[in-house]
């Protein structure tokens, strides 16, 4: 005899409410009245002969017997969200939402995507800056490319790749004021892409943490203190994807032949759900072959210009480096 299941409605609006911590958000997420999802959860709770919320002010709070049965209800939701995604996107055509990193997306990504876009016509791609890990979440997202540690819960990561980070100036201004050494620096404005943690970990490397700094200059971003770099008004640290092609383009020099690891890398995430779709994985696939085309591009000129050497302390000539420092590492499932 077939074990007797709660209907469906009411349980979509118990799981809604208590992810919400509120009847009036469930009933916008649902598209119903504030008084149907009351309705369904006052229904639910007759149907078990329990209590599933208790009020706390404004908000809805768990009763044990909540708390025990939401894991179970959300699990079930996510695993029919995820037979149905492989339903409804089952060939590569469609709508694909991918979230950037905003230096990834304007330096690597844009000159790159025109390939996929030739391989798969049919896919309507959208693509938008961000670096925010709440991305991988959202119903809008498809598939995220993030910089940071990785530890995103809840969702399918894989590195993508790591970096090294180095200075770069622009010609001109290297030019009018030549940074002959790292003590040089003192006399230029240090531009920062974050709270000032990756410029402290390469002066370190370069056994110059007491360098007299000169003016500082804060961006949002990579891409911003890239482009601050390439308009002449400092030195930023760029890395060895994103700063590739402006190095190649003469825009950008790198002074001092010491690079370092970056602590972050870059990451691709999605959704558990949305793994198994193929709009979603021939992307990913993409993504990986482009990086991978790349390092094959870069392979005959990488004995001369493997990767910037930790610094001497010595002065060394202004060069271009290769697109990347290293290959990929080992990737995390």
């Amino acid at each position: 005899m077939a074990t007797r299941l709660p209907p469906l409605n009411p349980l979509r609006a118990f799981e809604a409410a208590a992810r919400h911590g509120s009847l009036t958000k469930a009933a916008v997420e649902l598209n119903v009245t504030h008084g149907a999802v009351s309705h369904q959860i006052r229904a639910l709770e007759a149907s078990l002969d329990v209590k599933l919320f208790e009020r706390a002010g404004q908000r809805l709070k768990l009763t044990g017997h909540g708390a025990e049965l939401l894991p179970a209800v959300a699990s079930a939701f996510e695993e029919i969200a995820t037979a149905t995604a492989r339903m409804t996107r089952p060939t590569t055509s469609g709508s694909l939402s991918v979230t950037c990193v905003p230096a990834l997306l304007s330096l690597w990504l844009i000159p790159r995507i025109g390939g996929f876009i030739a391989q798969y016509p049919e896919i309507r791609l959208t693509l938008d800056a961000s670096n925010d890990p709440g991305n991988v979440h959202s119903p809008d997202v498809d598939v995220a490319i993030l910089y940071g540690d990785g530890n995103w819960t809840d969702s399918w990561v894989k590195l993508w790749t790591s970096l090294d980070l180095f200075p770069v100036v622009s010609p001109t201004l290297i030019n009018n004021r030549p940074i002959r050494t790292i003590r040089d620096m003192s006399d230029h404005v240090m531009v920062h892409a974050d709270d000032g943690r990756e410029w402290h970990t390469w002066l370190a490397a370069a056994d110059a943490l007491d360098l007299k700094r000169g003016p500082q200059l804060h961006m949002s971003d990579a891409r911003l203190a890239t482009e601050a770099a390439v308009h002449g008004l400092g030195i930023a640290l760029g890395d060895t994807l994103t700063a590739a092609s402006l190095l190649a383009k003469g825009q950008l020099v790198a002074p001092f032949n010491l690079a370092v690891p970056a602590v972050d890398a870059f990451y691709v995430a999605c959704r558990k759900d949305l793994r198994a779709a193929p709009i979603v994985n021939v992307f990913i696939d993409w993504l990986f072959a482009a990086l991978e085309e790349d390092d094959a591009r870069a392979e005959p000129q990488s004995s001369a210009r493997r990767a910037l050497r930790r610094a001497t302390g010595k002065p060394v000539e202004t060069r271009r480096i290769s697109r990347r420092a290293a290959k990929l590492r080992s990737i995390r499932k």
